[in-house]
């Protein structure tokens, strides 16, 4: 059960990347509308009719009809990208100052601590079970 879960999610958030709305997809019969317009009156393919309102020639039909604001995917929205940038001038100086090394006089002296080898009671481990 897990396992489909998380397919379904995932092939959720793949369509969610996709960008289509609902608005985009009530548009789909008007794109094959115009797709047979362009069938019938100029001999284009879906294919060219594909490039000619979404490809590389989208430019130079884009003012030939008014049917084109009725075509889905033609949104400003699904080509917006929120990007955040900060550019951050830090100039770093790094200053290497020398010292000259001075040999410090051995100042340390441990002297081990006077305790009483036996332990108190308190410390003991429980002697009864």
């Amino acid at each position: 059960m897990s396992k489909i879960l998380a397919i379904a999610y995932s092939f959720l958030i793949l369509i969610q990347s996709f960008n289509i709305n609902l608005e985009d997809i009530s548009k789909f019969s008007a794109l094959l509308e115009h797709a047979e317009f362009h069938e019938e009156m100029y001999g284009d393919t879906f294919f060219q009719f594909l490039a000619e309102h979404y490809g590389d020639a989208r430019d130079t039909h884009e003012n030939d009809h008014k049917e084109h604001e009725d075509l889905p995917f033609k949104d400003g929205h699904h080509m917006c990208t929120h990007i955040n940038t900060s550019f951050i001038s830090v100039t770093n100086n790094f200053e290497l100052i020398y010292h000259e090394f001075i040999e410090i006089p051995f100042n340390f002296n441990y002297n081990e601590s006077i305790t009483d080898s036996e332990k108190t009671a308190i410390f003991q481990p429980p002697k009864y079970a």
